[in-house]
């Protein structure tokens, strides 16, 4: 039996990366009472920075793990378990689709294909057989910010057979010349997915305007304001994990909402 919500596995291995990773697992209040219980899952990408201080950027963590907590005892939000994927020095590389022909990244990035294999042939068959999981689509979803947010975008587009709900939170949409924004373009058509997708109002005009044409797109497709689509610009937010905390609990309630059946 689990007795403690947070759950580490270290040095996670995958046959498609080189480099083993950390993966935190949070279930939610009544995990342990509840045994015939099953739960959706969001996987979520830089987990070190989601509910540990002592592993988080700079120190400052999402805290994750108390906004679900709250948000579920309020009921908010359905009860969810959240695994948080710790990044590794390659993670340029890993969150990105392509590599950057120019500018200072060039050369780098590429290998978010390889990184969506690790997450849907290896980590979430792990997490399914582990721990009582929805498996199916409806109930998964990805996220992330920055880099994180790009490649949840990406993935959540690549695997709606797997991914049903995607929180994109500042995208680096402006990756490989804005290679996401053309991606999205060529869909033509509405996916069955469920998107969260913010810029804060200061991280820049330009990246700002990259994430408004890529919930242009997205509207323009077929997705409907407030029902599949969520989208925020927030005053006086910063590319910052504060920041992205702060906004965190209103991605949950968007995503995961409690069904009320008449």
């Amino acid at each position: 039996m689990i007795q403690n919500h947070l759950i580490m596995h270290e040095g996670f291995t995958s046959e498609f990366l080189t480099h083993p990773r950390n993966v935190l697992v949070w279930v939610p209040p009544g995990y342990n009472e509840n045994l015939e219980q099953r739960y959706p899952v969001l996987y979520m990408h830089d987990g070190q920075n989601l509910m540990r201080p002592e592993d988080a950027f700079g120190g400052v963590a999402w805290e994750v793990d108390q906004t679900a907590h709250n948000l579920i005892l309020a009921g908010d939000i359905e009860p969810i378990i959240i695994v948080g994927i710790y990044n590794t020095p390659h993670r340029v590389d890993e969150y990105t689709h392509v590599r950057a022909e120019a500018g200072k990244m060039k050369g780098h990035g590429g290998k978010a294909d390889l990184y969506g294999r690790m997450i849907v042939e290896e980590l979430k068959p792990f997490i399914d057989r582990e721990y009582r999981s929805k498996p199916e689509r409806e109930f998964t979803g990805i996220g992330g910010s920055s880099l994180g947010g790009l490649v949840s975008i990406y993935l959540g587009l690549k695997h709606p057979e797997v991914f049903s709900r995607v929180a994109a939170l500042s995208p680096s949409a402006w990756w490989a010349n804005n290679q996401i924004i053309r991606d999205a373009a060529r869909l033509r058509e509405r996916l069955p997915v469920r998107i969260w997708l913010d810029i804060g109002k200061r991280e820049g005009p330009r990246i700002k305007h990259q994430v408004r044409a890529l919930k242009e797109i997205l509207l323009a497709n077929g997705w409907t304001m407030d029902a599949d689509l969520a989208y925020f610009e927030i005053p006086e937010a910063r590319h910052q994990e504060s920041d992205w905390a702060a906004r965190f609990s209103e991605v949950l309630k968007f995503l995961f909402p409690v069904v009320h059946i008449n």
